[in-house]
């Protein structure tokens, strides 16, 4: 019996729309600078570049006659989707959550949502990968690897069930099959512990679903995390297991922060991509960073290092990456 198939489907079979006069949106953002450099080599120095922030959210909330609690949020960013399609081009993360004490958290998202292994993957050293896995402006450069995981998709579901066990949190997620598509609906769950202090666990497993045996599967991520006073130490790992071994992928990650005052802190995180191809060179990434707060200031400093980014071992393939920002409080 699937137990977590018939929990969403009785729950989505449940829902009520929901018609309510139009709220009052805040709209939040912030202000930050930045500068970076990557080279790859000796001979191969790709330069700096400034960049800003440039998204903002407006969101709204309010509590209905019968109680529910209901929230918008719909965040403005400037070359978030293809530019393709010019509906939605600017538009990226959206949804809408409805909850209550007795009934949990329902969240339904038009873009950007989780499903329940993405809800918890973000990697223990902060997804250092993301920093490379784009193309550099250059015929010299590489184009480090991209995650494979179980994303929630446009238009899905996510659901946390209210508190039944002290410390234990539990979600479902639902992601509907595409009509245009040959995919099936994909199911998920995810467990989050934190009933000892300064500790926390989660578990989460979502089912990989394309229509095709090949690329079909399912997708776990675990993760821990503990704080001792100023340190802390976390770990995560995000296994995507499919039909084709060699689509397969396995992500570890560990970290190690430390506060030295309210003010400063440090970090030191390390990840690693395993492929399901045999042949392929693990690609590893390293970074450590820092960040000063005072006065409404953060400044930020971190320095990355990878090799075998595409899982090669081509001298474009190791690289570096120079980060320095600041942003601004008001």
């Amino acid at each position: 019996m699937n137990i977590k198939k018939i929990g969403m489907t009785a729950l989505a079979a449940s829902l009520v729309s929901v018609s309510a006069n139009a709220a009052e949106l805040s709209v939040s953002g912030g202000a930050s600078i930045g500068i970076n450099q990557y080279s790859a080599g000796a001979d191969l120095n790709y330069g700096h570049s400034f960049s800003m922030g440039n998204a903002i959210v407006f969101s709204g909330s309010g509590e209905l006659d019968n109680g529910l609690n209901v929230s918008v949020s719909y965040e403005l960013d400037e070359g978030s989707n293809s530019a393709a399609d010019s509906n939605t081009e600017v538009w990226d993360n959206h949804s809408v959550t409805v909850s209550s004490d007795t009934l949990g958290t329902l969240t339904f998202s038009g873009h950007g949502g989780n499903s329940a292994t993405t809800a918890i993957n973000t990697t223990a050293a902060g997804d250092i990968w993301d920093g490379f896995d784009g193309t550099l402006t250059s015929s010299n450069s590489a184009s480090g690897v991209g995650i494979s995981e179980a994303g929630a998709g446009d238009d899905s579901f996510f659901y946390t069930a209210p508190a039944m066990v002290d410390g234990l949190a539990i979600n479902l997620s639902y992601n509907p099959a595409n009509r245009a598509e040959a995919g099936e609906s994909a199911y998920g769950y995810g467990l989050t512990y934190t009933g000892v202090e300064g500790l926390s666990l989660s578990y989460a497993s979502a089912d990989i679903k394309t229509g095709l045996s090949t690329t079909s599967g399912d997708n776990t991520a675990i993760a821990a995390k503990y704080a001792y006073g100023p340190v802390t130490v976390a770990y995560t790992n995000n296994e995507y297991d499919v039909g084709t071994a060699g689509s397969d992928q396995d992500l570890s990650s560990y970290s190690v922060s430390y506060t030295i005052s309210e003010e400063l802190s440090v970090s030191y995180g390390v990840e690693e991509i395993e492929s399901g191809t045999a042949a392929d060179q693990d690609a590893e990434y390293a970074k450590i960073s820092a960040s000063y707060t005072t006065g409404g200031v953060t400044l930020s400093a971190s320095y990355s290092e990878a090799e075998n980014i595409d899982h090669s071992t081509a001298t474009k393939a190791d690289q570096e990456y120079y980060y320095l920002g600041a942003s601004f409080a008001f």
